[in-house]
């Protein structure tokens, strides 16, 4: 029996009419707040760690449960794989010990990245699997690539994957590298077999929904700021 799962219902078909606006504001502006004490104590230990593994970085962001981080540490054995998302009760569940080569962390992305960048992290890799989509209109500063951190996100660098099962949202995301980067890559409809990367991909694909796939290949964009 397929999983049932409610398709993203929203009046907006487009990528937002304000999208390119906000993102060159959030590339001139210089982000004010500090990091929160518990975001840099566990960035703290998640350096330690990358530093120990001696490996090249996949960054798993928004890992929620973290079976897409074990599984990118097990597809990609030679690299150091961290999965990072704020819920306690989500990276605590239970799912077998994780492989040498992950990391699960606790902390606030919008601090762990900007952390990562002032640090000079270069990931290989660097996925965001179905983050919340905020479908509403009034909801685009919600949405990564609306918020004011995107242009530290891109400017990490490296082969960037987003997958949603909202086609609107990939545009939009793609859109808003375009306006940072001045590169385009195509917003491709997917299939990922049996090779699930999280239990929301399993469960919109077996829901008969179109999942839709967003990756470019990134050099280091540093922000004006």
């Amino acid at each position: 029996m397929k999983a049932a799962s409610r398709r993203i219902e929203s009046a907006q078909t487009a990528p937002h009419d304000d999208l390119v606006r906000r993102v060159e504001r959030a590339r001139e502006s210089v982000w004010q707040r500090p990091p929160a004490a518990h975001t840099l104590d566990a960035f703290a230990d998640a350096e330690r760690w990358l530093a120990e593994a001696g490996r090249p970085l996949i960054l798993d962001a928004g890992c929620g449960v973290g079976l897409s981080t074990r599984q990118l540490a097990e597809r990609y054995p030679e690299h150091a794989v961290i999965g990072v998302d704020r819920s306690e009760d989500r990276l605590g569940r239970d799912h077998g010990p994780l492989p040498d080569n992950a990391r699960l962390v606790r902390a606030d992305l919008v601090d762990f990245w900007r952390l990562a960048r002032a640090a000079d992290w270069r990931p290989r890799r660097h996925y965001l699997l179905y983050p919340n989509p905020y479908p509403k209109r009034a909801q685009l500063k919600k949405r990564w690539q609306g918020h004011p951190v995107f242009p530290t996100l891109i400017a990490l660098g490296g082969r960037l994957e987003l997958r949603t099962n909202w086609e609107v949202y990939a545009r939009e995301f793609a859109l808003a590298v375009s306006t940072l980067v001045g590169r385009e890559a195509p917003v491709e409809a997917f299939t990922p077999g049996d090779a699930y990367l999280t239990p929301f991909e399993r469960k919109y694909a077996e829901s008969g929904q179109t999942l839709w796939r967003y990756r470019i290949g990134l050099d280091a964009v540093p922000e004006s700021s």
